[in-house]
């Protein structure tokens, strides 16, 4: 019994598939963590979302901020904008089923001392608390008040978590720190503007990681969102946004269960990038 961690796929079925055969998974006997960005800028999602959705529990995903975008979308809330390339779920006679698969995956798992999230973590955070309020998201994507609370989704404010926040601010500001998040204060207020590597942190801020008495720091947390950082190997994270979806590579850490050892794993994707000018 093997377990992976996957970064950002984005829609790249050909490097998935040629991934999945390089590690030699067996639905049957391993388990895929899949840490977001399932869809969105790539050009074959709808058959990425069939082989992730064909196996079953064996591949246990987490939820980007791309897939909440297509789901935005899916609702009418939000445009398709330049660069999006999600046209064929739109358009597929299977839509609702990916969607409905869409929303009953995982904004945060835990696998031993291993934290996955999509982006990062806030310093305030424990894993306990990480995954809790994971749920709480989870729960709204899951039910009936799902349309009605997407159009409160968007937006930086608050950019500092505080235990008593409540409603769409309280959800806005968990989803902001799990599918968006790269750099924040000391204290914790998070800044969106920045999307490069760490030679641009803005000044006063600094990565998620880094905070010092960070909640999670005994913990490895693993994560995708940054391909701009790239593959990061530390005794407290793992980055495995290893640039997919701009003709890198798709990453693979295939983990023992005993010690979080692990072996990497990598495709060349330069062949999937169809992403639009």
């Amino acid at each position: 019994m093997s377990h992976f961690l996957i970064g950002d796929i984005q829609g790249c079925h050909g490097a998935l598939v040629r991934l999945i055969d390089k590690i030699g998974f067996s639905p049957s006997r391993d388990t895929l963590f899949v840490l977001g960005d399932l869809v969105n800028r790539g050009p074959n999602n709808v058959a990425s979302l069939e082989l992730l959705s064909s196996l079953g529990s064996s591949a246990q995903c987490l939820l980007g901020n791309h897939d909440l975008n297509f789901l935005s979308i899916h609702h009418g809330v939000r445009p398709i904008k330049k660069g999006d390339t999600i046209e064929d779920i739109l358009n597929s006679p299977d839509r609702e089923r990916m969607v409905d698969w869409l929303r009953h995956q995982h904004m945060a798992l835990q696998w031993g001392s291993i934290l996955m999230v999509h982006a990062g973590v806030l310093p305030q955070w424990s894993a306990e608390q990480t995954l809790q309020l994971a749920t709480e998201v989870t729960a709204v994507l899951q039910s009936a008040r799902l349309k009605e609370f997407l159009p409160h989704m968007y937006g930086n404010s608050s950019n500092q978590w505080n235990d008593a926040l409540a409603g769409d601010e309280r959800l806005r500001v968990i989803i902001n720190a799990l599918t968006r998040l790269r750099f924040c204060s000391a204290q914790g207020e998070m800044e969106f503007e920045t999307k490069e590597g760490l030679n641009t942190t803005p000044e006063g801020f600094m990565p998620w990681f880094d905070v010092p008495h960070r909640q999670t720091k005994n913990n490895i947390v693993a994560f995708g969102h940054w391909s701009a950082l790239g593959w990061l190997n530390r005794s407290d994270v793992w980055c495995l946004d290893s640039g997919c979806v701009w003709g890198r590579t798709l990453t693979a850490l295939k983990v023992n269960a005993s010690d979080q050892s692990f072996e990497k794993i990598e495709v060349s994707c330069k062949d999937q990038v169809t992403i639009a000018a």
